[in-house]
C-alpha cells in the first residue's frame, strides 16, 4: 500500500490502539502509551483486542483504585522472550508470557480524567509480577514533560511510598476480604535498564507473534507524530 493511501486511511478510520498506534521513534527511552484506566475510575476498562475499543472488563468490587494512569505500550507482546527473562531473574522455571501487550503505569502530577488516549512516557523501572505462572510485568514511567515527575530517569528517584502504593494495588485489587492464598506475586522492583530490556523483548515477541505487521506501516513506525 502506498504512503498516500496510508495517509488517507489514517484520516478515514481510527487506528487500532495496539497495532496501529506508533510505539515512538525513541523507544525504549520514550514510548507511546495507550491509557485504559485513570485513578478516578471505579470500573476496570480493558482494550477489546478484536475491535480496538475500550470495554468494561468488570466493576471494581472493592475499594482499590489504580494509583497511576494505567495502560499498555502499543506494538508489544508478552510472549516467549519475556517469559524466559522472568524465569531467569526469578529462578522459577516454566514461566510464560501472559499473551497481552506490555502493561505500563504512568506517573504525573496532572489530573487526566478519562482513558482512551495516547501519551508519551519515559520508562524509569518496573515491577516483575508473576500471575499464576505468567509474566505480567508492569513498567513504571513518568509522563514526558511533567513538571513534577518528568525529570526522573530511574526508579531510585521515586519515593518508596509511591512504589509501595503500586505494589499494594496490583497485589490486592483482585482479592476479596476472605481470599486465601496469593496467586499473584511481585518478585522484583527493577531499574530503567531492566525496563528497557523488558520493552525490547516485548518488541521481539510482538514481531514473532505478528510477523509482517511492521512492513505494512513503515511510516507509522518511524514518525510517531508531528507537533503543532
Amino acid at each position: 500500500m502506498s504512503p498516500a493511501t496510508w495517509r488517507l486511511m489514517e484520516r478515514l478510520f481510527r487506528s487500532h490502539p495496539w497495532h496501529g498506534a506508533p510505539i515512538g521513534a525513541q523507544v525504549p527511552e520514550v514510548v507511546t502509551v495507550y491509557v485504559e484506566i485513570v485513578p478516578t475510575d471505579t470500573v476496570k476498562y480493558e482494550l477489546d483486542k478484536d475491535t480496538g475499543y475500550l470495554r468494561v472488563d468488570r466493576p471494581q468490587r472493592f475499594s482499590n483504585v489504580c494509583p497511576a494512569l494505567y495502560g499498555f505500550v502499543p506494538q508489544t507482546y508478552c510472549g516467549e522472550r519475556n517469559g524466559e527473562l522472568a524465569a531467569q531473574r526469578t529462578g522459577k522455571p516454566g514461566i510464560v508470557g501472559d499473551r497481552d501487550p506490555l502493561d505500563i503505569c504512568v506517573l504525573t502530577e496532572k489530573s487526566i480524567l478519562h482513558g482512551d488516549i495516547l501519551l508519551e512516557a519515559r520508562p524509569i523501572g518496573g515491577l516483575r509480577m508473576i500471575d499464576r505462572g505468567e509474566a505480567d510485568d508492569k513498567i513504571i514511567a513518568v509522563l514526558e514533560g511533567d513538571a513534577s515527575y518528568g525529570a526522573w530517569r530511574d526508579i531510585h528517584q521515586c519515593p518508596r511510598a509511591l512504589i509501595d502504593r503500586l505494589r499494594h494495588y496490583f497485589l490486592t485489587y483482585k482479592r476479596g476480604p476472605d481470599a486465601l492464598g496469593q496467586p499473584v506475586e511481585i518478585t522484583h522492583v527493577y531499574d530503567r535498564e531492566e525496563a528497557h530490556e523488558v520493552i525490547r523483548r516485548s518488541r521481539d515477541d510482538y514481531r514473532a507473534q505478528f510477523p509482517g505487521m511492521e512492513a505494512l506501516m513503515p511510516e507509522r513506525l518511524d514518525d510517531a507524530h508531528t507537533s503543532l
